[in-house]
């Protein structure tokens, strides 16, 4: 039961550019997991640039670090 939760800024996405992101991540965890993608849910998040740091950088790659598969260059 793959979820996947996407917070991102600042660009908005149109709805073909989501449609095309969902499908995309639906495929790469379908594929990684061997699993069907019916199983796979996945969260998209606008968060905006002021309340990225308190609700996105520290307590989710910061405190939980050693969770993270790739880590910003910021």
């Amino acid at each position: 039961m793959p979820h996947v939760s996407i917070k991102h800024f600042p660009a908005p996405l149109t709805n073909d550019r989501e449609a095309a992101l969902v499908s995309a991540v639906t495929q790469a965890v379908t594929d990684a997991f061997g699993c069907d993608e019916g199983v796979v849910s996945i969260a998209v998040e606008a968060v905006s640039p002021e309340s990225w740091n308190d609700r996105v950088y520290l307590p989710e790659i910061v405190a939980r670090k050693e969770l993270l598969r790739k880590t910003p260059n910021y």
